[in-house]
C-alpha cells in the first residue's frame, strides 16, 4: 500500500489481542497515554496496546513535508495501515489526539469499534475561541512548588488543579518528559495549519460505544465545547469531573479508571 507521508512514527507496543490505538495530545509523547492506560489493561488481558509518538513529538521526527494537522492525520493513517491493517480496533485520544481520533473515526467508521476521548479539543479548535474556565487550583501546595526547578514549577502550576506529590510525580514522568523532547520548530510550522481541512463530524453519526470525559476546571479545552459533540455520538457517555483539569487522568485516577473500564465493557458486549 502506498504511504501517504514520509513520517516514521516511534511506536511502543504492549500486550496481544484486539488492537487499541492511543493518541496523545499536543507536545507530550506516548508516555502520557501509557501511564494512564497500562494500569487499566494490566487487569484486562486480550488487548494489544499501541502507543505512537506523533510527528515532532517524543521520538518521532517531523520531516519538512509535515506541515499541517492533515499531514499528522495521514501519518497516523499510515501507521494503522502498517500495524493494524483492516482489523477492527479501539481508539483512544487525549486533547489534540482526541481531535485526530475523531477524524480517524470519520475515515474508518466501520473499523473503529469503540472511541474514547480524554479532555479532547471540542467543536471549537482555535484556542482563543474556546469556551473554557479560568485556571483554578483546588488542592494547592505552595511548598511543593517552591521546591521545584523554575521550568517544572511553571509547567505544573500552569495546568494542575490538584497539587500533590502524587500528581507531580506523574506529571514529571508522563507529561513533562515528553515536553522536553518536542521539536518546537516543527510544531510551530504545523500550527500554522492546525485545523483539519475536513471537519471530523461532517460525516454520518458514529453509533458505536463512545466515552467523552472532561475536566470541570480544564482551562485548556474546557468542557462546554465537547458537550456540543453529543449529537454526532449517540452512544456516548459524557462525563464532567470536578476537581480535575486538563490532566484529569492523574487528578481523578479512580473515576478515570472506572469510566474507561465501563466503556471497555460496552465495547466487549458488542464485539
Amino acid at each position: 500500500m502506498t504511504r501517504r507521508t514520509l513520517a516514521e512514527l516511534h511506536l511502543v507496543e504492549r500486550g496481544a489481542g484486539v488492537p487499541v490505538l492511543a493518541l496523545h495530545g499536543w507536545t507530550p509523547d506516548h508516555r502520557l497515554m501509557l501511564g494512564c492506560l497500562e494500569p487499566i489493561f494490566a487487569d484486562r488481558p486480550g488487548y494489544r496496546r499501541l502507543y505512537p509518538d506523533l510527528p515532532g513529538m517524543g521520538r518521532s521526527p517531523a520531516p519538512a513535508s509535515i506541515t499541517s494537522s492533515d499531514d499528522i492525520l495521514d501519518a497516523v493513517q499510515d501507521l494503522v495501515d502498517e500495524v493494524i491493517g483492516d482489523a477492527p480496533f479501539l481508539l483512544i485520544g487525549e486533547s489534540y489526539g482526541g481531535y485526530l481520533a475523531r477524524a480517524l473515526v470519520r475515515a474508518r467508521p466501520t473499523q473503529v469499534r469503540g472511541l474514547a476521548l480524554i479532555c479532547p479539543i471540542g467543536t471549537v479548535v482555535e484556542r482563543a475561541e474556546r469556551t473554557r474556565p479560568t485556571h483554578q487550583v483546588l488542592r494547592p501546595d505552595p511548598a511543593l512548588l517552591d521546591a521545584l526547578p523554575d521550568r517544572v514549577a511553571e509547567e505544573f502550576a500552569g495546568t494542575a488543579v490538584v497539587q500533590t506529590p502524587q500528581t507531580l510525580r506523574r506529571f514529571q514522568d508522563e507529561i513533562m518528559a515528553g515536553l522536553d523532547l518536542a521539536d518546537t520548530a516543527a510544531l510551530a510550522r504545523i500550527e500554522r495549519r492546525w485545523r483539519l481541512s475536513v471537519d471530523p463530524e461532517s460525516g454520518p453519526p458514529y453509533d458505536r460505544p463512545t466515552l467523552i470525559v472532561t475536566g470541570r476546571q480544564d482551562s485548556s479545552v474546557g468542557y462546554l465545547d465537547q458537550f456540543a459533540l453529543l449529537p454526532h455520538y449517540p452512544r456516548a457517555t459524557f462525563a464532567v469531573l470536578d476537581v480535575a483539569g486538563h490532566n484529569l487522568q492523574i487528578e481523578q485516577p479512580e473515576l478515570f479508571t472506572a469510566l474507561v473500564c465501563e466503556w471497555l465493557d460496552r465495547v466487549e458486549a458488542e464485539s
